[in-house]
């Protein structure tokens, strides 16, 4: 498996790759790689000749108080789950390359990018876009693999190779759960042994909220007042929000009908955890 310190070096060697007929497949992370992770790089080697990784903590999408500084980091461990689930290239650029200081340009997807997580941490969702178009201006034609895990990321990152007409293909793929349900995540690593028991709450109130519209609920407040109900009975887990929408359009419908998502953010002890399940009304 071949490692990269600068990702100005990727479009040279996936033209290369392309022009022998390679099909590619990218997956940008944040590093800290886990089973989840490994899933997507799975999934891109089964569909792909090619796949490269991207290992990359990005500043932007962290605003002041939050945990870039303590962001777990451990690219030789990263570098061994990459290359057991299949990556071909692992590219782990520095700041100073991806984001510079002088940069002026911010890449925003509005409407949806200013709502939840939008609103919740603002400037989040922008510092995702800006990055993420970099990253796949630089790989070019591909398949790029994104967890369903952070949902409206992927539907933001859908929206804006749309509007941009990048020669990206957008693969979601499905959440990866320990257990007891729980949504892996790097942020996992920072919860303590009582508050990782606390942590199951969030899928079991997205449990209770689709069991609820499957039983025929069809108000979005009962169903969004139920899931909060569910997670704020567990004393360590503080509600951000939830919430009812549209799977492409994340808008809140009036009538629960068709495909829909339900999300849940909490804070749990000292962090913030973000969930979501789909479901059919």
């Amino acid at each position: 498996m071949e490692v990269l310190e600068r990702a100005g070096e990727l479009p040279g060697i996936l033209d290369r790759l392309r022009a022998g007929g390679h099909r590619v497949g990218f997956v940008p992370t944040m590093g800290a790689l886990h089973d989840g992770h490994a899933s997507l790089i799975e999934r891109a080697a089964e569909e792909c000749d090619h796949v490269s990784v991207c290992v990359y903590v990005n500043p932007l999408q962290f605003g002041p108080g939050e945990d870039y500084a303590t962001y777990p980091r451990d690219l030789a461990a990263d570098l061994v789950v990459a290359e057991k689930a299949g990556a071909d290239l692992v590219v782990a650029p520095e700041v100073e390359e991806m984001a510079p200081a002088e940069a002026c340009t911010v890449v925003r997807v509005t409407e949806l990018g200013e709502i939840l997580e939008g609103r919740a941490r603002p400037g989040h969702l922008d510092g995702v876009a800006t990055v993420v178009t970099k990253l796949l201006c630089l790989a070019g034609r591909c398949r790029a693999y994104f967890g369903e895990k952070d949902f409206q990321q992927l539907v933001v990152v859908r929206r804006l190779v749309a509007d941009l007409s990048l020669p990206v293909e957008v693969v979601g793929c499905p959440t990866v759960r320990a257990v007891d349900g729980v949504a892996l995540s790097s942020r996992n690593a920072a919860l303590s042994g009582e508050e990782r028991e606390a942590a199951p709450v969030l899928y079991r109130a997205l449990r209770a909220g689709a069991a609820s519209i499957v039983a025929g609920e069809r108000d979005p407040a009962e169903v969004v007042e139920l899931i909060g109900a569910v997670v704020e009975a567990e004393p360590l887990v503080e509600l951000d929000y939830a919430a009812v929408v549209d799977p492409e359009t994340l808008a809140s419908p009036e009538t629960l009908a068709g495909a829909l998502r339900l999300l849940v953010a909490a804070r749990v002890g000292g962090t913030r955890l973000v969930d979501n399940l789909g479901v059919r009304g």
